[in-house]
């Protein structure tokens, strides 16, 4: 039987250039659920997922991936760990010289040995499941945005992942087609029970979205509120995570000391 909380991260401190973004971070994520990390402008949402994915090295603390120490983990051990999880980056960081069921498949040619014509079909699937089936020959360039992130998450899907992680898959996108997204999302949570870890500030994304969010703060440089939002957002006695949940104005003073790094 899997763990109840497939991510675990524990007394994790984040940064570089030698200042720190982030410490004394603490939180798990239940199976299944959508997992949201958002906060003001430079609180350190991006330079914490880029550590719970392995491309920055955290300055302390541990982050486990389905029972697994990613921070520790080397060679064969950490490309195990890397193949239980999908990236969605930010504005979908497809490549622009490969069609989009080539962008799709590449996961499928970097971690397995699998015959071509099944690693197409595979690929094609995941773009059925994103809406995508009539754009696999298409480049990117030649795709809306809303439709470079649904290719970029069928990428993200290729290895049948448990977890994916989403950086801010609403940025750029018109109210219209983020709604689109946020359905996709919930859809995918429904139907195949992924585990969704999103840094967003979209605040109708979390609300349409989010079982669960963390709420960073660059002034103490942690974990300020967990919970529902829409419970946040009515309940909370902060000042700042009530005016951020009702998109409010804050005092000048203050909104310089919490959204600067």
């Amino acid at each position: 039987m899997k763990a109840e909380y497939p991510i675990i991260v524990k007394n994790l401190a984040a940064g570089y250039d030698g200042r720190v973004v982030l410490r004394d971070i603490h939180f798990q994520v239940k199976r299944g659920e959508v997992f949201i990390i958002l906060g003001g402008s430079g609180c350190g949402k991006s330079t914490l997922l880029k550590n719970l994915i392995g491309l920055y090295e955290p300055l302390a603390g541990e982050v486990w991936i389905e029972g697994e120490n990613l921070l520790v983990a080397r060679d064969d051990e950490r490309r195990g760990i890397l193949g239980k999880f999908g990236v969605m980056y930010q504005m979908g960081a497809l490549f622009g010289s490969m069609n989009v069921l080539e962008n799709v498949r590449l996961p499928l040619d970097a971690f397995t040995e699998l015959p071509m014509e099944v690693k197409e079909l595979i690929a094609l699937t995941k773009l059925k499941l994103v809406g995508l089936a009539g754009a696999a020959r298409q480049m990117p360039s030649e795709l809306s945005g809303g439709m470079q992130k649904r290719a970029a998450i069928a990428r993200a899907m290729a290895l049948d992942p448990g977890i994916l992680f989403l950086d801010e898959p609403s940025a750029g996108l018109d109210p219209v087609t983020s709604a689109g997204l946020d359905d996709l999302i919930r859809d995918l949570s429904r139907d195949f029970g992924i585990t969704f870890v999103i840094v967003t500030h979209e605040l109708a994304s979390i609300y349409a979205i989010a079982d669960r969010v963390i709420m960073l703060d660059a002034a103490t440089k942690s974990i300020i509120a967990e919970g529902n939002p829409l419970e946040l957002r009515d309940h909370a006695t902060d000042p700042w995570i009530r005016r951020f949940f009702h998109r409010q104005a804050a005092e000048p003073a203050e909104a310089s000391l919490r959204t600067s790094s």
